[in-house]
């Protein structure tokens, strides 16, 4: 396999940085991402940049908001009183917590805003409305996978998004 095409499986390190500079995810230390091409495993302006790169090819690139986790959305922001959660239960803004959907999906919200009456959570990615960089390199292109699936144990990259 010379080029990265759809369907293939591709191994890529990589470090994604905000405009800041500030790392926010990398594969340093760590075994490679492998994604397969096409299978919306990875974010639309990130797979788009692995199309047609060799094998051990290099290459940084910079997403807007529209091509990574897009832009934040307002309507996400949910308030709840707060004696609808658990008294027991510590709350600190700041603090990502998850929530369950109607369908019974763990889903990551961040508390915004908490005081007696109220507390306000954000289920935006965390990285929505962010200009992201990526710094990656090719390190494989297969027919099948290389890696184990996600859930595997300790000794791999299991990723989920970001990515």
């Amino acid at each position: 396999m010379n080029t990265v095409e759809t369907g293939n499986f591709v191994s890529v390190h990589y470090k994604g940085t905000l405009e800041s500079g500030e790392v926010f995810d990398t594969s340093e230390g760590r075994h490679p991402m492998e994604v397969q091409m096409g299978a919306g495993q990875i974010i639309t302006g990130f797979e788009k940049a692995l199309m047609g790169m060799s094998l051990n090819e290099k290459k940084v690139f910079t997403l807007e908001p529209e091509e990574a986790y897009g832009h934040k959305d307002d309507n996400l922001t949910h308030s709840f009183n707060r004696s609808e959660i658990p008294a027991e239960m510590e709350i600190e803004v700041g603090q990502t917590v998850a929530l369950s959907s109607p369908e019974g999906q763990q889903v990551p919200a961040q508390i915004v805003e908490a005081n007696d009456q109220k507390v306000v959570v954000d289920l935006n990615h965390p990285l929505a409305g962010e200009t992201l960089t990526f710094d990656i390199e090719i390190v494989g292109i297969s027919s099948t996978p290389t890696q184990q699936a996600a859930g595997c144990g300790s000794d791999c990259h299991c990723s989920s998004d970001s990515d």
